[in-house]
């Protein structure tokens, strides 16, 4: 049988670590970010230039009045960016080279690249 003690000294290192774990953010540990522009059914800049190897944030702002998917196969990233709003997609660290990206709902004209060198 445990005593209270114990019990203390075996649950406290426990419990410190999912509290850690459940504090921690990925923007921590992002080396870079940058903003990516939803306008008219548009991506703007289509074409974003990232280091190779690092961990990137990419801010999306929908500024349309309907929402827009980004959405990217190579990347394994889909996020639905309401109208309106921004929201965060973090991709990488990437290897060096071009990983498209489109938008789901207008993929006419919602396209883009990431391009990392």
């Amino acid at each position: 049988m445990m005593t209270k003690q114990s019990l203390t000294s075996v649950l406290l290192p426990i419990a410190a670590s999912l509290v850690s774990l459940l504090t921690a953010s990925p923007a921590m540990a992002v080396d870079i970010e940058l903003n990516l522009i939803i306008k008219d059914h548009t991506f703007f800049p289509a074409e974003l230039k990232v280091p190779a190897g690092q961990k990137v944030k990419l801010m999306i702002d929908n500024q349309d009045a309907t929402a827009e998917e980004f959405e990217s196969h190579e990347l394994n990233r889909e996020k639905v960016i309401p109208p309106k709003s921004k929201l965060p997609v973090f991709i990488g660290p990437l290897t060096p080279g071009k990983y498209p990206f489109f938008g789901e709902f207008n993929q006419a004209t919602a396209r883009g690249i990431i391009i990392a060198e």
